[in-house]
């Protein structure tokens, strides 16, 4: 399963948002997305576990998911590529504001 296809859909990067924090109870997963039926959160859940992204482990009667960070580290080594793309735009972008922006020690007001 292709990992970015997987994290196209929003939810599922919402999903993945919230779990960076910590692991979560699939309970408190559904209640953090309101707008979504808990069926429809816990095929958003399937996704994200068989591709690699999250795993789930039981603790009582819940289960809690968690990121994995093996695919992720995937992802960052495919996407560590074009990090200097970025950070010449973010260069040429704060030398550009410097240029046009007046500073707040040189504003008056």
């Amino acid at each position: 399963m292709d990992v970015f296809e997987v994290v196209a859909e929003p939810h599922r990067r919402a999903i993945l948002d919230l779990l960076a924090g910590q692991p979560r109870p699939a309970g408190e997963i559904v209640a953090a997305f309101p707008a979504l039926t808990q069926p429809a959160v816990s095929r958003h859940l399937r996704v994200l576990r068989e591709a690699g992204l999250v795993e789930a482990r039981a603790a009582a009667q819940q289960r809690i998911y968690a990121l994995k960070p093996d695919r992720l580290a995937e992802m960052d080594a495919w996407l560590k590529r074009f990090r200097r793309y970025w950070a010449g735009h973010l260069d040429a972008l704060e030398r550009h504001l410097a240029a046009t922006v007046p500073h707040k020690q040189d504003d008056p007001t």
